[in-house]
């Protein structure tokens, strides 16, 4: 057997810290990069006669986030103690939801290459992130500004088959819950963390293997090189007869390998029961109807919005919808240019090959960048130019069609001009000519970026190709 004959079979559970002021279940402030230790009180450290107070904004959110999954809203849920030895959550134990959630059901709808998919989800729980623990010389020393920020952990079937629907699982999910405000998901800061569930089983078989966990990832790049390594592993002790053990493991990017963490916890060792500190979470219609209209039109309405009204493919679509800004941005230069569509990969190729990882926002104006897609709409300059011409757009402004007339950066298209770039780029490169005699149709590709050079970059790189292509033709 190879790793062709198997498949994964992966459910993710995902904690998201919301972005409210202050913690779950006491004032002390949520900022993020504050000095260690110096955002806790009495009662987010635990100590005893302390009493919780729910955060009625964690509710909001949760609620909102929710609806836009699609969830049903519990109108009766409580909370309760998950009792485990947390070495950073000092009271040791967790204040999470166990068998009645906020949220049930729901669904991620996500677009890969291969087309859609809906990705169901089991449910969302709000519940308290722990501190944070850090290892140097001195030992292992512990920051309790994390104790009791608030979380939702948002739960999914396991519907996900591969580390790619995994990695648009995650940025769908992070896409929606950014349009509705209830969190930056930044997850260099840990505002967004995924648990991977995975197993393998043989393809086309119903059954599901045993799953190992590998916890608190919190890099898309890393969770696919975990699952990619997991997936392996596992396969490899099948094919040697082993089976495998049921556990939680640790990814380690340096090694690009996973270890054994612990042995897998089930819902009974964690000895649920109701918070006897805390009342029911009572929901009315009114506040549902108030958490509905938070929300803006999301990412998937205006997905098929770009596919029926500018013609785009569902995955141009989806990428230029994950981020509200860029969205916003998109159609605000939408409304300013000819052709949308010429606009749209505009955007894909050149600005968002600008654009830091995380960044959402365009230096670039709407009007400036729709200005350069209408020179390409009317041939007056190719991509290449316009690349140049996004550059030059990002640290300074200007107009582009006044830059193309004063600088000579216009498309050449004449067919004379255009054919003696292509003679001379034969004449001037003999061995490339000979690699294309004896067979090497790659020297055409560099036939054609040596007339292309000597255009200035300049020509229509359609025509001069054809140009090129007929005197190819006839050396050969």
């Amino acid at each position: 057997m190879k790793k062709i004959d198997y498949e994964m079979v992966i459910g993710l559970e995902v904690h998201v810290e919301l972005a409210t002021q202050s913690k779950i279940f006491c004032g002390c402030s949520t900022a993020y990069g504050a000095e260690p230790n110096t955002q806790c009180c009495p009662v987010c450290m635990g100590m005893p006669g302390t009493l919780p107070v729910l955060n009625r904004k964690v509710v909001d959110y949760a609620v909102r986030a929710g609806l836009a999954l699609g969830c049903d809203i519990a109108r009766y849920s409580k909370q309760d103690r998950k009792n485990y030895f947390y070495p950073d959550l000092p009271k040791a134990y967790q204040i999470s939801q166990y068998d009645l959630p906020l949220c049930q059901g729901g669904c991620v709808k996500i677009v890969t290459e291969a087309g859609e998919k809906d990705i169901r989800l089991t449910r969302i729980h709000i519940e308290e992130d722990a501190g944070k623990l850090m290892h140097d010389a001195r030992g292992t020393l512990i920051d309790c500004n994390r104790c009791g920020v608030p979380l939702i952990e948002i739960v999914s079937e396991p519907d996900l088959r591969s580390a790619e629907e995994v990695d648009a699982y995650l940025k769908k999910l992070r896409s929606v819950l950014r349009y509705t405000g209830v969190s930056e998901c930044r997850m260099d800061r840990g505002q967004m963390r995924a648990d991977v569930n995975l197993s393998v089983r043989r393809r086309g078989s119903d059954a599901l293997g045993t799953r190992t966990e590998m916890k608190n990832l919190n890099s898309f790049q890393f969770i696919g090189r975990a699952i990619e390594e997991e997936f392996a592993r596992q396969v490899q002790v099948l094919e040697e007869g082993g089976q495998v053990v049921q556990e939680t493991r640790r990814f380690d990017p340096a090694t690009g390998k996973t270890s054994p963490l612990r042995s897998k916890e089930d819902a009974s060792d964690y000895r649920y029961f109701p918070d006897p500190d805390l009342p029911p979470i009572r929901i009315g219609e009114d506040f549902l109807e108030e958490r509905q209209a938070e929300i803006p039109p999301l990412p998937d309405v205006r997905r098929e919005r770009y596919v029926r009204e500018y013609g785009l493919s569902a995955y141009e679509a989806e990428r230029l919808t994950a981020e509200k800004a860029v969205a916003d941005y998109f159609e605000r230069a939408a409304a300013l240019c000819a052709d949308p569509g010429v606009l749209a990969s505009l955007l894909l190729r050149e600005v968002f090959r600008k654009l830091d990882a995380g960044q959402a926002e365009i230096p670039v104006s709407p009007a400036r960048l729709a200005a350069v897609a209408d020179l390409i709409s009317a041939g007056r300059i190719n991509h290449g130019t316009a690349r140049q011409l996004v550059e030059e757009l990002w640290t300074a402004d200007f107009d582009p069609a006044a830059a193309v007339r004063d600088r000579g950066l216009a498309q050449i298209t004449d067919r004379a001009v255009l054919l003696g770039f292509a003679r001379d780029a034969l004449c001037e490169n003999p061995p490339m000519l000979a690699d294309y005699r004896r067979g090497k149709k790659a020297a055409a590709g560099a036939l054609m970026g040596r007339a292309m050079a000597l255009s200035g970059g300049k020509a229509d790189p359609r025509q001069l190709s054809a140009i090129l292509a007929e005197l190819l033709a006839a050396e050969a």
